[in-house]
């Protein structure tokens, strides 16, 4: 039966289990689709909220795989090592920044949030790293894995979905830089654990090194520098925004249209 729930990108496995998050998600905001912002702020905060206790549980869980610890030594990155596992890799920064994001509604937090959340979380999602592919969904490691991922970019995509941030172009400049300073800080800290000897594998953001990303390898080949090498990574946001902001206004333009027919 397990060999049948193997999980790997883009096989049947895997589109169920965005299924039903996407069902979840699309339940949310049907079931939200009346009530006030605060309202939808604070719903989406708690589910981030549960999120992060879940990934604590997840991480407990992933301490005590053994074979996890032997995937990771075998691909270079060293056993397990609760230095290495903090909530500070893309996906996991923004699992904290949603809930901010959602009740604040500061414009920095809610562009970063909004574009940097489902774009690090699908290329998570479709370049797992080592022990987090091939095996089957109901082991701890892959919950933990794909449920915190998956939350994490239907949370960020609820941001606009909930009607409290719309995407603009005009946010680059804003998401970039936000990017960038994270970016850089995470690095530095890899830098300090890695001196230091807590850890001699830090490599959150993957800012040091690339690993078994293929499309981060790409980046390292053309910039064989740490931390330099994702400057290409921060290019393609220009694509990426300009695209995502020109989806939401073309919503937005259908629903004003079908408002204004509903009146006349």
């Amino acid at each position: 039966m397990d060999g049948q729930l193997v999980c790997k990108p883009f096989n049947a496995v895997y589109f169920g289990v965005f299924a039903v998050f996407g069902l979840l998600f699309l339940a949310g905001v049907l079931l939200l689709r009346n009530k006030t912002e605060k309202t939808k702020a604070r719903v989406l905060a708690v589910a981030m909220f549960l999120t992060l206790v879940f990934f604590f549980w997840y991480k407990f869980m992933l301490s005590r795989d053994e074979e996890f610890s032997v995937l990771t030594e075998a691909a270079g990155i060293g056993k397990f090592n609760w230095w290495g596992e903090l909530p500070l890799q893309l996906c996991n920064i923004n699992m904290i920044l949603i809930p901010f994001a959602a009740l604040t509604k500061k414009r920095a937090l809610l562009c970063f949030s909004f574009f940097m959340g489902p774009l690090g979380a699908f290329l998570a999602l479709a370049m797992p790293s080592a022990g987090f592919e091939h095996y089957s969904i109901l082991l701890p490691r892959m919950i933990g894995f794909y449920g915190t991922h998956w939350m994490v970019f239907f949370g960020s995509l609820a941001l606009a979905a909930f009607g409290l941030y719309k995407p603009r172009f005009k946010d680059l400049p804003l998401t970039a830089l936000s990017a960038a300073v994270i970016l850089t800080l995470i690095f530095l800290l890899n830098v300090l654990l890695r001196k230091t000897g807590l850890n001699e594998h830090s490599n959150y953001f993957f800012a040091n090194d690339p690993e078994t990303n293929s499309i981060l390898q790409m980046f390292y080949k053309w910039i064989p520098v740490p931390g330099l090498y994702l400057l290409p990574g921060i290019c393609v946001l220009v694509p990426y925004v300009a695209i995502v902001s020109g989806i939401s206004k073309g919503v937005e333009r259908l629903k004003n249209r079908e408002k204004v027919s509903v009146q006349q």
